[in-house]
């Protein structure tokens, strides 16, 4: 008989987790009361209509944004108790970030983009790991280019690697293929799947695209602030089921 397979540890969760803006009647709740757990090594995909609060969710679940009410864990650490001191080194040592917006500095290369993260925070570069995150996003022959020399998919490859260069305990990713074409897509999709499965690194990604979310472990559904559903091993085909399911 084979051995029950084992759950992979969980990297951050969040109990309860409400987000409301505005007071009175003009109140709107943006996430409802979520318990939600994202798994170590894994990458997970966070899907739902506009305003169902997959960004909200992944914002309180980096630090930046502060939830109304309940809790985040992340690496260990409840982030809801942090200054924002703490929470400032907590996103600059042990989180990555990727979004929509490339957000590259236009004046530096593609090397120094990639660095700049350690480069604030005063901590050596590690020479191998660097070595083996540009190999995997294939910019070798690009590391002297400037952002406007590069085109969106290599800009953001080259926003993919400064958020793994630090070897964070997360990568947050919001929309991160939302401004490319269908082939740039691909490469940075197929990056950050292989960031897990190469390289050990626990991703949480927002997306709208089921092709997108499709590259993903697990794929958790909100709708109206609140976790409607998930979907392991997922395919386009499945999500898009899943979809017309919960609509």
């Amino acid at each position: 008989m084979d051995p029950t397979p084992v759950a992979p540890a969980v990297i951050a969760h969040a109990r309860g987790l409400v987000k409301t803006y505005g007071t009175g009647e003009t109140t709107v709740r943006a996430l409802d009361g979520i318990d939600v757990d994202f798994a170590r090594g894994r990458l997970t995909a966070i899907m739902g209509p506009s305003g169902s609060g997959k960004s909200t969710l992944m914002h309180c679940m980096a630090g930046l944004d502060r939830a109304t009410a309940g809790s985040v864990v992340v690496d260990g650490d409840e982030i809801g108790r942090m200054s924002e001191r703490q929470l400032t080194r907590l996103r600059r040592t042990r989180l990555g970030f990727v979004f929509q917006a490339y957000n590259l500095v236009p004046t530096l290369t593609a090397a120094e983009n990639i660095t700049l993260p350690l480069d604030i925070a005063r901590r050596p570069v590690d020479r191998a790991h660097f070595d083996a995150v540009v190999a995997a996003v294939g910019l070798g022959d690009r590391l002297s280019h400037r952002p406007s020399e590069l085109s969106g998919g290599q800009q953001q490859r080259v926003a993919c690697a400064r958020a793994l260069v630090s070897r964070p305990a997360v990568v947050f990713a919001d929309e991160p293929t939302g401004n490319l074409d269908s082939h740039s897509s691909g490469e940075v999709l197929g990056f950050l799947r292989r960031s897990v499965d190469d390289l050990g690194q626990s991703v949480v990604m927002v997306t709208h695209d089921p092709n997108a979310a499709s590259i993903a472990h697990r794929v958790v559904f909100l709708g109206d602030g609140r976790l409607v559903g998930e979907l392991l091993d997922p395919t386009a085909g499945t999500i898009l089921d899943a979809l017309r399911e919960l609509s």
